[in-house]
């Protein structure tokens, strides 16, 4: 099985740029078009959150027409960015999208089960899982102890070392997510978005990744209180490939054109 992983597209409504200069647009059809021509094919794909940028009806139904080539299932969470609502009615022919309340949902029929958290607090930057939302986690995790299973929401639960984004992590139910995914012991993976880098950690007995963003990138800027700054670094996506026996594996797909491939040259 072959995840492909899309996150902080940031998408504006037609005509507008991010910050009056990046085509956040362009960057996502080049990435749909980049899992498109990819063989093998990914089994579906999960977009982490900062969908868009203002939690606008017009961006995400420019965000569904730019994702219309995509012929396998796409599974989205919220970003901060991102409003609930809005984001229900853009995809309400998705039957897995809860009709109230969080954006939580779990997938029952794939190889891997796949369950989806919401860690949107509106109007901030940071995330955070209330008691409602861990309660319900822990329902779901109760019932099939013995499926593998990955967990995918917006926010990280661990520091990164990139201080702005360390202040705006998941600040709120932290300790109480890691105690569940220790406890149940099948979590493979926990893939998030929001810092626009890869970064991957060992957090609660499992491995957590950030995936790099569809568009622009934050700066690798590891100094105590460095302000938060981008890069134009390429744009990629991430992909899990499910082994079975093996686990999960990740690789980071860079999108663009590259001279390649060619064969390795003895030394």
């Amino acid at each position: 099985m072959l995840i492909a992983q899309i996150t902080d597209m940031h998408l504006k409504a037609e005509g507008e740029l991010l910050y009056d200069r990046i085509d956040t647009a362009g960057y996502l059809e080049r990435a749909v078009a980049h899992i498109a021509a990819l063989d093998p094919q990914p089994d579906i794909v999960i977009a982490t959150g900062d969908l868009v940028e203002g939690g606008k009806p017009e961006e995400y139904a420019r965000l569904r027409r730019l994702l219309a080539p995509l012929t396998m299932p796409v599974f989205v969470v919220p970003g901060n960015h991102d409003a609930r609502d809005a984001l229900r009615e853009g995809f309400a022919d998705h039957s897995w999208l809860p009709r109230s309340g969080f954006l939580q949902y779990a997938i029952e029929d794939l190889p891997l089960r796949l369950i989806a958290l919401d860690t949107l607090v509106p109007g901030k930057g940071h995330g955070e899982l209330c008691e409602e939302r861990l309660a319900w986690l822990e329902a779901r995790l109760s019932e099939r102890t013995d499926v593998p299973t990955l967990l995918f929401m917006h926010h990280p639960p661990f520091a990164c070392g990139i201080a702005a984004f360390d202040k705006a992590r998941l600040v709120r139910g932290g300790e109480r997510l890691a105690e569940l995914v220790r406890r149940h012991g099948n979590v493979q993976r926990l893939l998030c978005g929001h810092v626009h880098r890869p970064i991957q950690a060992i957090w609660a007995g499992t491995l957590a990744s950030i995936a790099p963003s569809t568009a622009h990138q934050s700066t690798l800027d590891l100094h105590d209180g460095a302000p938060l700054s981008m890069m134009m670094e390429p744009p990629a996506i991430a992909l899990h490939h499910w082994t079975g026996d093996g686990g999960l594996v990740t690789h980071v797909s860079y999108v663009g054109d590259f001279d390649g491939p060619k064969p390795f040259r003895a030394l």
